[in-house]
């Protein structure tokens, strides 16, 4: 189910974070680190590759190579089957609560015997915690948010990972004889920031092969249910699938029932009542005579009920039937009208592909322009340094249009202070194509703070973009808490954009937000946050956030032409720099 070079990252990554845990050689334990990211953002299947070729792989050494081939031949690393050992599970388990680093959790069970993170919510709660080392009561405030955080998204796994099992099984049904169609339906196909289960449905006149190989997928542990029209498995992540199959003339139907949501649903149906029809997953059915008068495609059952076909990224109950009633539905954007990717990183900071290989991938996407913004020198483990970034503005000139012609912008993403100053004076930063701005620390200022900081980066005339504006991280950091209508407003007073950061675990700004930007006025950009080539998809996520906020291509900078954009990216009142 999972990459290979997904699945060997986590196992490398497992055996960084036990040696952290247990003490070890930090270097030894950042090395292992950074081979992680390298091999998951590496864009051939590394399990093919034998240790010389993995050597060839940016950070990945000797030793590591040769623990990623005995991975994939035995099934196992000693080194890290004899590290687990040495940690108990429930330390390891304590590890993914936010705010608990490694020390930290062995220091619990070391000190207290606490190896679960239910013996933690206790153990804060019944002040066990009070008077050891390093844990105060802000600390404690902290952890029990970790927990909530936790448990809250161990019952839903993020838009990224769901997509990537829901493709892999539509992929591998599409291939069944007898399958007419095939696919995902549900929150998934409605691109929610977390999904419960994935709903997948196929066209079939017979569905005992189809549910045959679908229990015999490899990555199904268990058959929760299993029956002509549905059944339902689990995976080796716990992901639930549920499979249902349907008459090809009830296609359409089945997508409109299945994709929901719920509210969505439930307005549909009234509709439907009212004009004496009732709606179900085979179709629209006349109530007196029982006569279908509609089913086999999307656009025919809902213009039977005098609406337009809604994007499912709409159907969520906040307006959309009455939008579409009115005929005032948003021509929402889509990835094809994106002409280029504003917030990407290369190998000069954290990303794991050189400038080279970065623009090679973008300019195969098609894109018209694509921008470099790797990290400044505030983030200090980055080791960013003028010459350096002055290197890099030389070389991406000289790549400047070779590759179909498409235009490079050099940019930068600059760190917004607690006081809301940036990494470079602003001689410096005139040099810049384009500046993002993000948060990437200090994230527990109060709200008064936060705000300040986001308006200043705002008011700069050299910032063209807040980057990933909240700074969440779902499932392990909630948002910084900040007054965001005041940045609204001061991001459309300044003609600052605001990003739908396409990564997975950020997808920020949410649908929520942008459906509150968008009433200011506000501009936005829609970025992948690339640290690797395979990376760059990740802007499909963002289109998909856009689309939730009811976004039009004119309100997403980066599917502008390039000399508008540059106008934009001006700012109001400073003259455009030559460097």
């Amino acid at each position: 189910m999972a990459r290979p070079n997904d699945e060997v990252a986590a196992v490398l990554q497992e055996y960084a974070d036990l040696l952290a845990i247990t003490g070890g050689d930090a270097f030894k334990s950042r090395a292992y680190e950074k081979a992680a990211r390298a091999l998951a953002g590496h864009p051939a299947d590394v399990s093919r590759m034998d240790a010389k070729a993995l050597r060839a792989v940016p950070n990945v050494g000797a030793s590591i190579a040769e623990k990623v081939v005995a991975y994939f031949r035995d099934g196992s690393v000693p080194e890290l089957d004899q590290a687990r050992k040495s940690v108990p599970a429930g330390v390891r388990e304590l590890v993914a609560i936010p705010a608990l680093g490694p020390k930290k959790a062995m220091t619990l069970y070391q000190d207290l015997g606490i190896s679960s993170v239910d013996e933690l919510a206790g153990a804060i709660r019944s002040e066990r915690l009070r008077g050891l080392k390093g844990f105060g009561p802000k600390t404690e405030e902290n952890l029990l948010h970790g927990i909530a955080l936790l448990r809250q998204s161990g019952q839903r796994v993020p838009l990224g990972t769901a997509m990537a099992v829901a493709e892999e099984v539509v992929a591998a049904l599409t291939e069944v004889p007898g399958c007419e169609r095939c696919a995902y339906a549900g929150s998934l196909r409605r691109m929610r920031e977390t999904i419960g289960d994935v709903d997948v449905l196929v066209a079939a006149d017979d569905s005992g092969p189809v549910m045959e190989a679908f229990t015999a997928l490899p990555f199904v542990t268990e058959i929760v249910a299993h029956g002509a029209k549905k059944t339902s498995v689990r995976t080796t992540e716990g992901l639930q699938i549920d499979l249902r199959v349907l008459p090809a003339d009830a296609w359409g139907a089945g997508m409109v029932y299945f994709t929901g949501s719920k509210a969505h649903n439930v307005h549909v149906r009234q509709i439907a009542v009212r004009d004496g029809l009732k709606l179900s997953e085979y179709g629209l059915f006349d109530t007196e005579s029982g006569e279908r008068v509609a089913s086999a495609t999307e656009e025919d059952v809902y213009a039977r009920l005098g609406l337009p076909w809604i994007p499912p990224t709409l159907r969520e109950d906040r307006g959309e039937v009455a939008a579409g009633l009115a005929g005032e539905l948003p021509d929402v954007v889509t990835r094809d009208a994106l002409r280029g990717d504003l917030h990407t990183h290369t190998d000069l900071t954290d990303g794991v592909a050189t400038l080279e290989e970065m623009v090679l991938a973008a300019s195969r996407l098609g894109y018209a322009y694509y921008a470099v913004t790797d990290h400044a020198p505030d983030l200090f483990m980055q080791r960013m340094t003028d010459a350096k970034m002055l290197a890099q503005r030389e070389r991406v000139r000289e790549l400047d249009g070779r590759h179909r012609r498409m235009r490079l912008l050099h940019g930068t993403e600059l760190n917004i202070g607690p006081d809301g100053a940036v990494d470079w004076p602003p001689q410096f930063l005139a040099g810049f194509d384009l500046c993002v701005a993000s948060v990437h620390s200090h994230f527990a200022l109060s709200r008064d703070a936060q705000t300040r900081r986001l308006l200043r980066a705002c008011e700069n005339p050299y910032v063209n973009v807040i980057g990933h504006p909240t700074a969440r991280r779902l499932g392990k950091r909630t948002g910084i808490d900040a007054d965001l209508d005041a940045v609204f407003a001061a991001c459309a007073r300044t003609g600052t954009a605001l990003e739908i950061n396409g990564q997975p675990e950020r997808l920020d700004l949410g649908d929520e937000e942008i459906l509150r930007a968008r009433q200011y006025g506000v501009r936005f950009a829609v970025d992948s946050d690339a640290h690797s080539t395979p990376g760059l998809d990740y802007v499909r996520y963002g289109v998909g956030t856009a689309q939730r906020g009811w976004l039009t291509a004119d309100d997403v900078i980066n599917t502008w032409p390039l000399r508008k954009l540059k106008r934009f990216l001006r700012k109001e009142g400073r003259e455009e720099t030559s460097g």
